[in-house]
């Protein structure tokens, strides 16, 4: 558990915040590319870190992130005409550029709006396009380190599809949910004949005898992600952040792997995946200290996503929700996430129809902030806790003046997760290794690496 003190000093992301000021140092994702679909197309609010912003696509595709409040008369740039190369104040047409420039005061004399253009100025963040996501630098001085380098942003639009979803909880409760692989055995499992079983299981009939044999390859893990609900975890300590390992029982003495990537500092790569599959990724922007967007990112690096599979996440499967025009998920707080008690006695655990929304609800459930003071952690918490560390590391590190991990190193997020099953006497790094060769992550240097840690034993945490 966490003291209170220290649960206020991951969960608060403001302005002023130490969890704030490591945020500041990295990029953000601030929307999505098509929520600015055009050129002098209407701007958008954006609240980021607590903050309010107007976001607007220029003439010249640009696109601007500023403060709203105009420095004349306090009026509001929501407001405002969008048209050439900036964005007009309704007010008294005061403009302004992308990058925050006063570039016009009309009800002026032209010697009078030169003197005030320079004091008009307002704010704006450094802003960057890659893989259809606007993102967001907050830091002032400087020229921005680049963008985080994410295969999902690098293959060709045809092989990837990308979105987002409102969480309403804190973003950190919503991050260690989405690092926490031991949950799939039960909040994600299907009921059958009163029996907890696997999603492939759910409506066909079931013996005693039933050992899996008739099942593909590819629907094994389902199963064994039922007959182990006690992975074993070894967290890999890499330059951009954790590769957390769970090892479960397979069959014929092997060992089900599910590594999942937590980079820093918000930006998971997700497990479920074999070679074959589509990778997937969440990254969780704080909008504020108790709601937050989970952009999702679906990609393949060898090929198109097809029409078929894009429908299905644009309409909500696995880490994509089933959202109304405005990102809001269908299946929310105000409505207890049509929680179907029927369908929890029949065919799923939860009796929450998707996984997203399964993950939600339980975020969720946990209040606005959870109260990390009140928890008893166990030995699958470990990504949870090495998280946690990792964190509060950063938060040091920016207190004493040195660059967080991983903020001013964009190829170290070139990196995959995925699902392997392996002989079960390698270790977990030896088997990363070997499923994702160099691609499990850049490791770090020995003199400032987080030592590899097994699983400890229960109660130690």
């Amino acid at each position: 558990m966490l003291t209170a003190e220290q649960n206020q000093t991951l969960t608060r992301t403001g302005p002023g915040t130490p969890m704030g000021d490591v945020f500041r140092r990295y990029w953000m994702p601030a929307l999505l590319s098509r929520e600015l679909p055009r050129p002098d197309c209407p701007p958008v609010r954006v609240k980021l870190l607590g903050e309010d912003f107007v976001a607007f696509r220029d003439s010249s595709g640009r696109v601007g992130i500023v403060e709203p409040r105009c420095p004349h008369r306090g009026a509001n740039l929501f407001f405002g005409r969008n048209e050439a190369c900036g964005l007009r104040c309704a007010y008294h047409g005061w403009k302004f550029d992308a990058a925050g420039q006063c570039v016009d005061i009309p009800n002026v004399t032209p010697e009078v709006a030169q003197r005030l253009k320079h004091k008009a100025t307002i704010r704006a963040l450094k802003t960057a396009e890659a893989g259809e996501v606007v993102w967001a630098f907050f830091g002032e001085a400087g020229d921005a380190p680049p963008v985080p380098d994410f295969e999902y942003a690098a293959v060709p639009s045809s092989h990837r599809f990308v979105g987002k979803k409102l969480q309403q909880c804190n973003w950190a409760q919503a991050c260690e949910g989405g690092l926490d692989t031991a949950h799939f055995s039960y909040l994600h499992a299907g009921i059958n004949e009163g029996r907890k079983v696997g999603l492939h299981q759910v409506g066909r009939a079931l013996s005693e005898s039933d050992d899996g044999t008739v099942e593909p390859p590819r629907l094994k893990r389902l199963r064994w992600l039922i007959e182990d609900g006690a992975p074993r975890f070894t967290a890999l300590s890499h330059a951009a952040g954790l590769l957390l390992c769970a090892a479960r029982t397979a069959d014929d003495e092997q060992l089900y792997w599910r590594m999942t990537q937590f980079l820093m500092p918000n930006h998971s790569l997700t497990p479920g995946n074999f070679p074959e599959d589509t990778a997937l990724a969440n990254t969780w922007v704080p909008i504020d200290d108790t709601s937050c967007w989970i952009f999702c990112y679906a990609w393949h690096p060898d090929r198109p996503i097809e029409d078929r599979e894009r429908e299905r996440l644009a309409g909500g499967s696995g880490i994509f929700a089933e959202v109304d025009d405005d990102f809001v998920p269908i299946r929310r707080r105000e409505n207890d996430y049509l929680l179907d008690r029927d369908l929890q006695r029949t065919a799923s655990f939860t009796g929450i129809s998707g996984i997203s929304e399964q993950d939600q609800a339980i975020a969720d459930s946990q209040g606005p902030i959870a109260d990390r003071t009140q928890e008893l952690l166990c030995q699958t918490d470990l990504g949870v806790v090495r998280f946690r560390e990792l964190m509060f590391r950063a938060v040091e590190d920016v207190r004493r003046g040195v660059t967080p991990l991983g903020a001013h190193d964009a190829g170290a997020y070139r990196v995959r997760s995925g699902d392997t099953v392996a002989a079960g006497d390698l270790d977990a790094e030896e088997v990363a290794q070997e499923r994702f060769g160099d691609h499990w992550g850049r490791p770090l240097d020995a003199a400032i690496s987080m030592s590899k840690e097994a699983t400890p034993a229960p109660g130690t945490l």
